[in-house]
């Protein structure tokens, strides 16, 4: 699949990182690795991700109609229609392909049509495809709800699984998303990531309704024998809340993308991503956050580790749409280097059309320096056991915040065959450890 996880503008084309191809491995077959462990209440449902949308459309447009003005008169508005309708006219300035569409796009207001997923419109078909069909995961309004996904990937196979979830009006909805495959014998580790012997995905929208609480958290488990695809796209009302932790640590290569369309004033959306990647392993993440309503916020904070020859792109776009005043949007990244041979590549963007706005963003990156080297090395640690200590840390981190005791089983077992003697220490343990 080519130009996946493409970036809102464009930019820095030569780097060769506005987009990425994903490489489906030849003679996959469909496979049935999805579990759904949820109350009945939240899968007997007459409620869909399009009605609920089609309802904050009304009111929206409701709200428009019922404006002094409803005309946009800005000049780059203009131009947009008038070269939709290949209409020459040298009083009206000219635009590149990306602000024609987002000039259009901003003066129809059709959510719909503007929605969209971090990978891309074509991932999202062929994991639906896979998946066979979506379910959906509903909260009535001012309710609760809990759930738990996990896909489990098989050699040959494809895995995936399709999930629509609506949060009404002064709901919660905590949604957890495991994503693990093994494979008996398969390759060293140092052999991976040169070609993939499954896949394994995720296909996600998400709807949160005026005041509604979400939560959703994603581990990514698996061998390096995988290719994973982690792709969402989230719709947010008046006062919505929702907070994303992305934990990435297997998998020979890995796509991870969002978008989120903040539509409603106050709307906020907080993204916290913690990333692994070893040996020739590839990271690929594509973070997309349009704030459109008025006192916006949004977040992006990503933290991670790279050994070996392993290599990561993280594009995080902030598109301050133009009538989101007094919004607010931050991305920040630290990454750790803990090999020379590792290639990284963060790519902050922030788009803005609108004044009375702040948009911030700025990464760490840095490498173990030889005077830490040695410091450890004379207290009896190599170069390769330095790097796994760095592995360990990561591991142990996302071991301790696991959700279950089933994705802590994951994250242990993919530890053991990442670092020598990897133990993980339950909190009892560390609680006596302190006293």
């Amino acid at each position: 699949m080519q130009h996946m996880s493409a970036m809102p503008a464009p930019t820095w084309r030569w780097l060769r990182m506005n987009d990425t191809a994903i490489e489906i491995p030849q003679g996959l077959e469909r496979v049935g690795g999805t579990d759904i462990e949820a109350e009945d209440a939240l899968l007997d449902t007459t409620a869909t991700f399009e009605n609920a949308v089609a309802k904050l459309q009304e009111r929206l447009d409701a709200a428009r109609s019922d404006a002094a003005d409803t005309a946009d008169s800005r000049a780059s508005v203009r131009a947009a229609k008038l070269a939709h309708e290949d209409i020459a006219d040298l009083d009206t300035p000219a635009l590149s392909r990306y602000q024609r569409r987002a000039a259009l796009e901003e003066d129809a207001g059709d959510i719909a049509r503007a929605f969209e997923t971090g990978i891309g419109a074509d991932a999202r078909a062929y994991l639906g495809f896979i998946a066979g069909g979506a379910i959906t995961l509903a909260t009535a309004a001012g309710a609760e709800g809990q759930a738990t996904v996990r896909v489990t990937g098989e050699q040959g196979g494809a895995a995936a699984a399709s999930v629509d979830v609506v949060a009404e009006a002064n709901s919660t909805f905590n949604l957890v998303i495991s994503l693990d495959g093994v494979v008996e014998g398969a390759r060293p580790a140092q052999d991976a990531a040169s070609e993939s012997l499954g896949l394994i995905g995720s296909e996600l929208r998400v709807f949160a309704g005026a005041n509604a609480r979400v939560k959703i958290t994603v581990y990514i488990t698996a061998d390096d024998a995988f290719t994973v695809l982690d792709d969402s796209g989230y719709v947010l009302d008046e006062g919505a809340r929702v907070t994303v932790r992305h934990v990435v640590l297997g998998g020979a290569h890995t796509a991870t993308g969002l978008a989120a369309d903040l539509r409603g004033d106050t709307a906020r959306m907080d993204i916290d991503t913690r990333y692994l990647a070893s040996v020739a392993e590839t990271r690929d993440f594509n973070y997309i956050i349009r704030q459109r309503g008025r006192k916006t916020v949004s977040n992006m904070d990503a933290n991670g580790v790279l050994t070996g020859c392993a290599k990561k792109v993280l594009r995080g776009t902030i598109d301050l749409v133009h009538g989101c005043k007094g919004s607010e949007g931050t991305e920040r990244e630290t990454v750790l280097l803990a090999s020379k041979g590792v290639d990284n590549k963060t790519v902050p963007v922030i788009l803005c059309d609108e004044d009375d706005v702040a948009g911030n963003h700025g990464a760490t990156i840095g490498h173990v320096r030889p005077e830490q080297l040695f410091y450890l090395g004379c207290r009896g640690l190599s170069e390769e056991a330095a790097e796994a200590l760095f592995i360990t840390a990561k591991l142990e981190d996302a071991a301790l915040s696991a959700p279950d005791d089933a994705i802590r089983h994951n994250v242990m077992r993919l530890g053991s065959a990442l670092a020598e003697d990897f133990e993980y220490f339950e909190d009892e343990d560390l609680e006596e450890d302190v006293a």
